[in-house]
């Protein structure tokens, strides 16, 4: 068994006009463990982010939601972190991936950004890669046959037939991050990326 989980991050950019767009997936998810773990996102300035608490067999977990746009959010991040003494291994980030179809998601720890900024400003504020992405697929405008450049491609609500994916992901991932907070991440990961179509 790993360290379990006690930072939950989801990434997206704040404000209603970014509110349903793709990059704000790793938003969707973190608003649904607030419910599920029965938590309330507040404004917290000092940390420059919605900070949710909750309790899990006995253990504090927080979730955040930075307010810095998504390129600053190891800002948010790093101060919670430090705050609070959490170990880059007991940080989860959810995230958008271009690499990944609607209705693929990814659990895995450490690597790269893959030019994600959100990843790459979180990696340098906890100065370590190895904190645990959940990644949400949300494709990629030349897989999907799409001409959008990818910085608008992000920056746009996804379409019909990608959102019913998109939600599977959501869905699954609530089922799965209650192993990560057991630190039993080889069962979370079973589960999730069984769930992927081919």
């Amino acid at each position: 068994m790993s360290a379990p989980i006690r930072l939950i991050v989801g990434l997206g950019n704040p404000g209603p006009e970014y509110e349903a767009t793709r990059h704000n997936a790793g938003f969707w998810l973190a608003d649904h463990l607030a419910d599920d773990l029965r938590a309330t996102f507040n404004l917290e300035k000092g940390f420059s982010g919605f900070v949710a608490k909750a309790r899990v067999d006995g253990e504090n977990v927080l979730l955040l939601k930075p307010i810095t746009y998504m390129n600053r959010s190891g800002q948010a991040v790093g101060a919670l972190a430090r705050f609070y003494k959490v170990a880059p291994e007991e940080v989860l980030v959810l995230h958008d991936e271009l690499d990944l179809l609607p209705g693929q998601a990814k659990l895995k720890q450490g690597g790269g950004h893959a030019g994600h900024n959100g990843l790459k400003d979180i990696q340098a504020a906890l100065g370590s890669p190895n904190f645990w992405r959940l990644r949400i697929g949300i494709g990629h405008p030349r897989t999907l046959g799409l001409q959008q450049q990818v910085a608008d491609f992000v920056l746009h609500p996804p379409r019909r037939e990608e959102q019913g994916g998109i939600d599977d992901v959501i869905s699954r991932s609530r089922a799965v991050v209650p192993a990560m907070l057991r630190g039993d991440f080889a069962q979370a990961t079973r589960q999730l990326h069984g769930g992927n179509p081919a």
